[in-house]
């Protein structure tokens, strides 16, 4: 047996505990749900739109009792699903003609994807949530240097303390949605199997493009 075997995994380096009910719950107990949030082209507003919008935003903020951390995404654009699409629609094709068409239009839109780097973004805005004495019992000197000397080491929240701390940070989670709304932004929250992906993309951006994630009910986690 090497002694990379009696390696610790990167999962156990992460600050995240566990991802559970559409919400991921840290090592020290805290809670944060993640909004996938749309946009929308500032600069194409006439300058009352822009005012409004601005206004609306500023009561946004000022309407908020915690913090709020604002996440944006660029990676490069995936078209792997249509081409797969204009790959079996080639299979089918009985016209040799546009079949050819369809192959040479094909390779077109893969080589301009990679030639041009053409990067998509997302939004995401994370909300968290502390349970009350969590940070307390946590956050102190001791305890932190306690969690960075053993990464594995997290503050466990019994079934009662979860359900309370879900339903405040559902509480939250529909202020922040009804506020975005407020200033044209559609927004839902990641359920688990779209948080699991986000992290796995987000942690490993190389391996995440040519591996595809399994179910949730497949997968495999450390406890």
């Amino acid at each position: 047996m090497s002694k990379l075997d009696h390696m610790p995994s990167t999962q156990t380096f992460l600050n995240i505990a566990q991802i559970r009910d559409d919400i991921v719950v840290l090592k020290d107990g805290t809670l944060r749900a993640v909004l996938l949030v749309s946009s929308l082209n500032f600069s194409l507003k006439s300058d009352e739109e822009q005012k409004a919008t601005i206004q609306a935003y500023v009561a946004f903020l000022n309407s908020l009792e915690h913090p709020l951390h604002i996440v944006i995404q660029s990676r490069p654009l995936s078209i792997d699903p249509y081409l797969k699409e204009l790959e079996n629609l080639e299979k089918e094709q009985t016209n040799e003609l546009l079949r050819m068409q369809t192959k040479d239009y094909r390779g077109f839109v893969r080589e301009l994807v990679q030639l041009a780097e053409i990067m998509t973004k997302r939004f995401y805005v994370v909300i968290p949530y502390d349970p009350a004495g969590v940070a307390h019992r946590a956050s102190g000197f001791f305890s932190r240097a306690l969690t960075m000397f053993n990464p594995g080491k997290s503050v466990r929240l019994s079934s009662d303390d979860f359900t309370r701390a879900r339903q405040g940070l559902t509480e939250r989670v529909d202020h922040v949605v009804g506020g975005l709304a407020g200033i044209g932004l559609r927004s839902v929250p990641l359920s688990t199997q779209h948080l699991i992906e986000l992290y796995y993309a987000t942690y490993n951006p190389d391996i995440a493009r040519v591996e595809a994630l399994p179910e949730v009910g497949e997968l495999k986690l450390e406890t």
